[in-house]
């Protein structure tokens, strides 16, 4: 029995270099999206933080219609436009 065990434990140690040395390679060929992926988590988490908080956009574009009419006007037409084709997106699906 002790030698099923020894042989056991002997397993798992070279089971843990093998899947340590696997972790590293693995974790190498993703070093160059690491800074893209953050960026682009970072953006997520700003999506959801304005969809959660509907004033602070409300209130973003009312100053910019105020400020810069033609502005809002071209930021409204494209936003309409964004929400009719994610809209005919969905659908797809």
């Amino acid at each position: 029995m002790s030698e099923h065990l020894n042989a056991l434990e002997r397993r798992q140690r070279e089971l843990m270099i093998r899947a340590s040395l696997e972790r590293k390679e693995f974790s190498e060929h993703f070093e160059a999206w690491e800074k893209p992926l953050s960026w682009a988590d970072k953006g997520l988490d700003a999506v959801s933080f304005f969809k959660s908080n509907p004033f602070l956009w409300t209130s973003a574009f009312a100053a910019l219609a105020h400020y810069k009419p033609k502005l809002a006007s071209k930021a409204l037409a494209l936003g309409w436009g964004a929400m009719k084709v994610i809209k005919a997106a969905k659908k797809l699906t």
